[in-house]
């Protein structure tokens, strides 16, 4: 079986006998899990991506879990795909583990952000990053920059800002990264700020964005407005957002608030037509990246 498989197995195995849920939500089903007849019904909701960033098992880089919990609406009664249609701002508790070079669960409840790492000899998770906070300033952003030919004029606008560095409008160097794990992007804000952009594209236009709402962008928005960072679609704060599908999916920019809300300026200058400089024929035929 397929890691990701195995992993969302675990989560239902460990989840459905406690009864503290009357259902689950996860990336691998297509619908809501119904906690078996056998086992109590409980007064909660757990959403979760088993395991982001599989991607990158067959090159030992960081690879996660995400998770969120919701207050079901109902009760203890057998769940509907309507009880997780909840705006990010009602989660009770949001979080993920990151299977790094150690092993670290990072979550909040709603007062701040907190880091436990594994203890491999006694088996237990020790508090080791009280009361994360993202820094302020960032020199740092991380974006798959194979997409540039797809993105937004707003997103185009932010990155050759960066690029051009100390003698560009931003005034200082910035460095970029991208590790094809939110979970991994995520941690590593956290412990050192900066910037995670999977912003909207027209790579795929039926598409809103590339992840999903309830179980990704939830509860990382979550950890960063905790941590004092913010998340976005660009237009809109990502814990506004009142889902339609269960497998929804969005843009996401998340990290240092100061440089989230740069975005979102960009993005309401664009919509207004206040911003045409990378509109233009020409740009859409050069590279970012490319110069003379």
């Amino acid at each position: 079986m397929k890691l990701d498989v195995v992993s969302n197995d675990i989560f239902l195995r460990t989840g459905e006998y406690g009864g503290h849920l009357a259902g689950m939500v996860s990336e691998e089903l297509p619908e809501p899990y119904q906690i078996p007849s056998e086992y109590p019904l409980g007064k909660y909701l757990l959403l979760f991506d088993p395991l982001d960033g599989s991607s990158n098992i067959d090159i030992n880089a960081p690879v996660g879990s995400i998770f969120s919990v919701l207050r079901a609406p109902r009760g203890a009664q057998p769940v509907t795909r309507e009880d997780f249609f909840q705006a990010g701002s009602e989660q009770l508790c949001a979080g993920y583990a990151i299977y790094g070079a150690t092993t670290m669960l990072v979550l909040t409840v709603g007062r701040g952000v907190h880091g436990f790492t594994l203890n491999r000899g006694i088996g237990e998770f020790i508090l080791t990053h009280p009361n994360m906070r993202i820094p302020a300033e960032t020199s740092e952003f991380a974006i798959n920059a194979s997409n540039e030919r797809f993105w937004e004029p707003p997103v185009k606008r932010y990155v050759v800002e960066c690029l051009a560095g100390r003698g560009g409008v931003r005034g200082k160097d910035f460095n970029m990264r991208w590790i094809a794990s939110l979970v991994a992007e995520v941690h590593r804000i956290l412990v050192r700020g900066g910037l995670f952009m999977y912003p909207k594209d027209t790579k795929d236009p039926a598409k809103a964005g590339r992840l999903r709402l309830l179980y990704e962008a939830n509860p990382m928005a979550m950890i960063m407005e905790q941590a004092g960072g913010t998340a976005s679609t660009g237009r809109q704060r990502i814990l506004d957002l009142v889902p339609t599908d269960l497998h929804q999916r969005v843009p996401l920019i998340l990290g240092c608030r100061e440089e989230v809300q740069r975005i979102e300026r960009y993005h309401l200058e664009h919509d207004q037509g206040l911003d045409q400089t990378y509109s233009s024929p020409l740009f859409k035929e050069r590279s970012l990246f490319i110069s003379g």
